[in-house]
């Protein structure tokens, strides 16, 4: 893989990972994080407000893992 940019690897990388996710969410339900605690609902007759704090959190703290992986792989030595 010499000819291929860094960057475009990443995008590679990435793109196959949210693939799997993907397909792991539809083959197991139960992976999809739903309702985490700090997530708000408010219903109010006509009107539905869903913020998903808690979700926002856990699906960034996980991107940064995964990005701190891949930059401490990626990095030339």
């Amino acid at each position: 893989m010499d000819g291929i940019d860094p960057i475009g690897r990443l995008l590679i990388v990435v793109g196959v990972l949210l693939a799997i996710l993907g397909v792991l969410i539809v083959v197991v339900p139960s992976v999809a994080l739903g309702r985490l605690p700090g997530d708000i609902h408010i219903d109010r007759g006509n009107v539905q407000v869903y913020l998903p704090f808690g979700t926002m959190i856990v699906v960034s703290v996980v991107i940064t893992i995964l990005l701190n992986i891949l930059g401490f792989f990626g990095r030339d030595r």
